[in-house]
């Protein structure tokens, strides 16, 4: 108890947690996110309806409207789609699968990017040109044709595997592959500065290898900016898979995120149904902004010149 009272001391006397207090638009934007992740791990619980689940649905309550218009109901507060589903519950827990992607996509980015990054920066030489030329080539092919490509590539080995079964880890996979290039050139920068630093050499004398240097010395020293990228990263990846689904590639209509609620809405926008378009939307915006006020908060704090 005395260490983690001492640590929550260290936090809460910190310049960081001061700038995080003093900007009333950061922590808005900090408890957005926070409700935005704590309704979708909590869906099944708070949802008034399982959206996925056929015994739940009833095709006579399709197109009903939000409930202040004349023909709303009550348990449907933002309306229903053209199956009869709440559209409310379907905003919950498409968030969490937009999430889950978004969270697994920027990880396997930040785990790959930090090591080729590391890697690249420590060595130089024909390594580093090497890795840098992957991370050109790998900018120029977007998330969608990686999507496609890894999505045809798996049907062919796999063709037993439904896409209901394989999307989730398809989109995670192919988001991460196209995303990794921003932590690498950063953090090669900041390896390559940190490299001729006083400790490094002083690693090398005692006999440190080149992996324990790398891990333990100049990779904390690096987290800085990797965090940042990781945070405005996570918003770019919800957004990309949103794209993704949106256009077909991504989540099945039986278990849409936030992009495949969209799409399906967008086919009723011009006949009057436009709640089921709007609403996941309104909330896809909501959560990517939150995102991107935190990761340029964090960008801020986490840069002396700037506080």
């Amino acid at each position: 108890m005395q260490r983690i009272r001492e640590i929550a001391h260290q936090v809460f006397d910190s310049d960081i947690w001061y700038s995080f207090t003093s900007s009333k638009v950061t922590m808005l934007a900090a408890v957005v996110t926070i409700m935005f992740i704590v309704s979708a791990v909590l869906a099944p619980l708070i949802a008034p309806q399982n959206p996925f689940n056929p015994g739940d649905l009833n095709l006579m309550d399709a197109f009903t409207p939000p409930v202040w218009y004349h023909a709303g109901m009550v348990h449907y507060v933002l309306g229903t789609d053209d199956q009869g589903r709440d559209i409310f519950s379907t905003i919950l827990f498409g968030s969490r699968i937009s999430l889950l992607v978004g969270v697994g996509a920027m990880l396997m980015a930040m785990v790959i990017g930090v090591a080729l990054g590391l890697l690249s920066g420590y060595a130089g030489g024909a390594l580093d040109n090497f890795i840098m030329r992957v991370a050109d080539v790998t900018l120029s092919f977007p998330a969608l044709l990686v999507a496609m490509l890894i999505d045809g590539v798996v049907r062919g080995i796999f063709p037993n595997v439904t896409q209901d079964q394989s999307a989730i880890y398809v989109l995670i996979f192919s988001i991460g592959v196209s995303s990794w290039p921003p932590f690498a050139r950063t953090v090669r920068g900041s390896t390559m500065v940190e490299r001729n630093k006083e400790y490094v050499q002083a690693a090398r004398i005692i006999g440190r290898s080149p992996a324990a240097i790398m891990g333990q010395h100049v990779l904390p020293n690096v987290m800085g900016p990797v965090l940042v990228i990781g945070t405005i990263g996570l918003a770019i990846s919800i957004l990309t898979e949103a794209s993704l689904s949106f256009l077909g590639v991504g989540m099945p209509p039986t278990t849409p995120s936030l992009g495949t609620l969209i799409r399906i809405g967008n086919d009723f926008l011009f006949s009057g149904e436009w709640w089921i378009v709007v609403f996941p939307g309104a909330a896809l915006a909501i959560l990517i902004l939150a995102v991107n006020l935190l990761g340029d908060w964090l960008r801020d704090a986490l840069n002396p010149k700037l506080r």
